[in-house]
């Protein structure tokens, strides 16, 4: 592809970047608040008793069992629950990595089980973004031309693919270090470029499947915080799997799952609205 071949010139023409390229604070003057209460937003997604089973061997496996889940643009949601509950499994489908047994899927009111494969590919390419436990930025690239790549793949012209990722990296707060390379950026640094490449190509629905299980407590409540600053920016619905109780200060709800279900659904006190 002669768009990689372009990026790995510039990228071996450059050198590594001074201290002077220091990350800024995206969250500095900056007052958060968690959106509690009845949200009038369009539905952004469905899930109606959503089920999944796997045959193995002679055995079948249910690992989701009745989900109901309804999100509107905006809202940003917590999904916890143990290893193996089944709410990565949850995110797949949703996502349209994977396919329901029972129930249907329906996101901006299109329904993934009466979609063709092309069409899920093209809904999860334009509508869809995705944030990783382990970043999974591609090592050669700079930060810029990470977030920049699926841009590229969904056909955006090279100005235009430029611009957004300058403004993306800049809302995340590295408009100075966007020509470094990962393995020059911090575990949160690479996170929040994994952020701004979620958000490449204007998606209404960001899933993160526990973003911050590989950053240390101070770090990963800072990229919750980010996560609800893009959501506001960019008028996003995030879905965050997790396990750490930390999505409690920030989530407008959190979704408890347990054995495949949506155990409860718990929400918070009017005055635990702003976020410090």
């Amino acid at each position: 592809m002669a768009f990689l071949g372009g990026i790995l010139g510039r990228i071996r023409r450059g050198g590594r970047h001074g201290a002077a390229d220091a990350a800024i604070d995206p969250l500095l003057n900056t007052t958060l608040v968690r959106r509690l209460g009845q949200n009038e937003g369009e539905v952004v997604l469905a899930c109606e008793d959503v089920e999944r089973e796997y045959e193995i061997g002679a055995e079948r496996i249910r690992a989701l069992s009745g989900v109901d889940l309804e999100l509107r643009r905006g809202d940003l949601v917590g999904l916890m629950g143990r290893s193996g509950s089944g709410k990565t499994t949850l995110l797949n489908i949703i996502g349209g990595l994977d396919r329901p047994t029972r129930g249907e899927v329906t996101i901006e009111g299109r329904r993934i089980g009466a979609m063709s494969d092309d069409e899920v590919t093209a809904l999860r390419r334009y509508r869809i973004g995705y944030i990783f436990q382990s970043f999974a930025l591609l090592p050669v690239l700079s930060a810029l031309e990470n977030v920049e790549l699926p841009m590229h793949i969904a056909g955006v012209g090279g100005s235009e693919r430029r611009r957004r990722a300058e403004q993306l990296l800049t809302l995340v707060g590295l408009g100075r270090r966007m020509h470094h390379r990962p393995f020059e950026l911090s575990g949160g640094e690479q996170q929040r470029t994994a952020i701004a490449r979620a958000l490449a190509n204007r998606p209404s629905l960001i899933l993160a499947d526990e973003p911050i299980a590989e950053l240390d407590s101070v770090t990963g409540l800072q990229i919750l915080k980010l996560l609800m600053r893009v959501r506001d920016v960019e008028n996003v619905t995030v879905v965050i799997a997790t396990h750490d109780p930390t999505i409690h200060e920030v989530s407008d709800r959190t979704y408890h799952i347990a054995d495949g279900r949506v155990a409860r659904v718990e929400t918070y006190e009017e005055d635990q609205a702003t976020v410090a």
